[in-house]
């Protein structure tokens, strides 16, 4: 096989169940850095399908990739509409690597 002929990986074909798509949004998350999380954001939605994804949401489709695109610039409000149309929610933990982290 030509190096020509191998197709381009593209993680949303691998996002196949919610399990995958959890943990795989979590080490998006787990890592911090904003441009990885709308990446991984954008290639899930891309996995579970935009338009669906943007009927959930209330986000119009077409705003919705501009929003999640390597270019895009989503507001917060973006993001969690985006996380609980894919039924999840967002939480806080100590950042252990902090020693000034916020403890309750």
């Amino acid at each position: 096989m030509k190096l020509s002929e191998l197709k381009e990986f593209d993680a949303a074909e691998a996002l196949k169940d919610d399990e995958t798509i959890k943990h795989y949004l979590s080490l998006a998350f787990e890592g911090g850095n904003s441009r990885e999380i709308q990446r991984a954001l954008g290639t899930v939605a891309r996995a579970r399908g935009m338009s669906a994804l943007a009927r959930e949401s209330g986000i119009a489709r077409e705003a919705l990739y501009r929003a999640l695109s390597d270019t895009g610039n989503p507001e917060f409000a973006t993001i969690m509409k985006v996380v609980t149309a894919l039924g999840l929610h967002l939480t806080l933990a100590p950042n252990s690597e902090s020693p000034d982290a916020v403890t309750a």
